[in-house]
């Protein structure tokens, strides 16, 4: 569920959806009737990287997703570094892995979370060592990897397309499997 704000953090006055003129017209946001504060709901810029590692993909499951459920790394921009200086750090901190190279693939809307998504191909090396925040990796060849609908999943399939592979999506029924864990990438050796 997702967090919806109530109070103004400049006043402490509760927030309520006031119809305004901005530049694009009129425009209902979340607004304090008692100072004039603005709660923007901006989108927030979340770093995604397709990490290869001797021509694998690293897929990863967070602690906090069903059990069989992979995917891409993730991670925050902090304050005062670059997209690639963020998602080199993000890989660094979940993974233990050095990022060499890191390009960018291209940016997703991810319209659930009110994300974008800033996904980088990494090149990396070193050795696996999950953070807490992560419990299981599997290494993947590219002809076992399947995309799902979604932000990251577009991603790794314009990579895909990006390196002559026509990428292969989850079915409806596969993808909820996915998001529910009932489904398992499988790993090579």
């Amino acid at each position: 569920m997702a967090y919806e704000m109530r109070f103004c953090p400049n006043c402490a006055g509760t927030l309520a959806p006031i119809a305004q003129m901005e530049d694009s017209g009129e425009k209902v946001r979340l607004r304090c009737a008692a100072c004039g504060w603005t709660h923007w709901n901006n989108p927030t810029p979340v770093l995604a990287a397709i990490v290869e590692v001797d021509g694998k993909v690293l897929l990863a499951r967070n602690a906090a997703w069903p059990p069989k459920m992979f995917a891409l790394i993730t991670g925050f921009m902090e304050a005062g570094e670059s997209p690639q200086e963020g998602v080199a750090r993000e890989l660094k901190e979940e993974t233990n892995l050095d990022a060499h190279t890191v390009t960018l693939v291209g940016t997703y809307e991810f319209l659930r979370m009110n994300q974008v998504i800033i996904a980088f191909h990494v090149q990396a090396s070193g050795t696996v060592r999950l953070s807490p925040e992560l419990l299981e990796y599997r290494m993947m060849e590219l002809q076992d990897l399947k995309c799902w609908p979604a932000g990251t999943g577009y991603a790794l399939a314009d990579w895909l397309r990006s390196r002559g592979r026509e990428p292969v999506f989850f079915t409806a029924q596969e993808h909820q499997e996915w998001r529910h864990g009932l489904v398992q990438p499988k790993e090579t050796s």
